[in-house]
């Protein structure tokens, strides 16, 4: 072979191997770059229209009755179901040859059900019991080959289809809570995941919006605390260590 063409197939092998790690680059290190759950702007408070929905409807708040235009404790008790808008998911870092990517992988499930009951403790309002439920199955991501991967590894959730926390401590909600404003909460109960049971504190944030009561919080934990191995595809692309639980729940009385 000639120089001339050793050179030029040698370009051609070097302009291969930069258009490869450039395709890998925008598969995998590239990322997702979805924002976190969080608390979006309240549309209402307890002592204006009420809001269920991205638009304003003149509905009773729950408050109606109490005479004061500002919710009570005693007017929010009871049982509170998961509405539509509810989401859980996980954000975890992914690994092209050993170089980690420079966003998340998400997935995300609105196949969330559950319920909570609230008393009325004089003028505080306490949390008492929360069961909450995930189809894990339903996980979506930007990229359906990730998404059947965890049907079979890390989550695998073909064999283990839900993820359920039930709450083990009550939480006491603030006035301020009760009056509208977004205020810290810590959520200490019993998360299961892939058929292993943890006692876990969730740190997050709640609010009465309107008619709803609303929590986004997340977990960051290892996948082995929960009896899980990182997903790792033939040593190419793999999963860091530590996984992140997210959710943002939007409870209606009822």
């Amino acid at each position: 072979m000639s120089r001339s063409r050793l050179r030029l197939v040698l370009a051609l092998a070097a302009a291969v191997i930069a258009l490869g790690g450039f395709l890998a680059f925008r598969q995998f290190l590239a990322g997702d770059d979805v924002a976190r759950l969080t608390l979006a702007p309240s549309l209402a408070t307890p002592a204006a229209t009420a809001s269920d929905g991205p638009t304003a409807d003149p509905v009773a708040s729950p408050s109606e009755g109490s005479g004061s235009g500002t919710a009570t404790a005693a007017d929010l008790a009871g049982n509170w179901s998961v509405a539509d808008g509810s989401l859980v998911g996980y954000r975890v870092r992914e690994q092209l040859g050993g170089i980690s990517a420079l966003t998340d992988a998400v997935g995300r499930t609105n196949a969330v059900s559950g319920a909570a009951t609230l008393e009325a403790r004089g003028d505080a309002l306490v949390v008492t019991a929360a069961t909450f439920e995930a189809d894990l199955t339903q996980l979506e991501s930007d990229d359906g080959r990730r998404d059947n991967r965890i049907r079979t590894l890390g989550l695998e959730s073909n064999a283990f289809p839900t993820a359920t926390f039930v709450l083990a401590e009550a939480i006491e909600v603030p006035a301020a809570g009760i009056a509208g404003e977004t205020v810290d909460v810590t959520i200490t109960g019993d998360l299961t995941i892939r058929g292993v049971t943890n006692r876990v504190s969730i740190m997050g944030q709640a609010r009465l919006n309107g008619t709803r009561i609303e929590v986004a919080g997340s977990l960051t934990f290892p996948f082995a605390v929960f009896g899980m191995t990182p997903p790792d595809i033939a040593g190419f692309v793999q999963v860091e260590d530590d996984a992140t639980l997210e959710l943002l729940l939007s409870l209606a009385a009822g």
